[in-house]
């Protein structure tokens, strides 16, 4: 059990076994990564869109519109 030979034949052996279950872990890795990109965009995808601060502001002012008119109709003072 001494000839080079057995050593070498081993450690390329044991090199090509580490190389194809990291190529294995690393396309499954890949794999995932695209799933959860897939799932973000699907979550993206059912929300609304956020509203803008412009229309955000003209809601508050209708609000406060609403407010005012609704105290004149009830009598109060502003």
């Amino acid at each position: 059990m001494t000839d080079p030979n057995v050593y070498l034949t081993v450690s390329l052996s044991s090199l090509a076994g580490l190389a194809m279950v990291t190529s294995a872990g690393l396309s499954g890795w890949r794999s995932w990564l695209a799933l959860k990109h897939q799932q973000l965009d699907q979550i993206d995808e059912a929300l609304p869109p956020a509203p803008s601060a412009g229309s955000r502001i003209e809601i508050a002012d209708l609000k406060e519109r609403i407010r005012k008119l609704e105290a004149i109709a009830a009598g109060v003072e502003l």
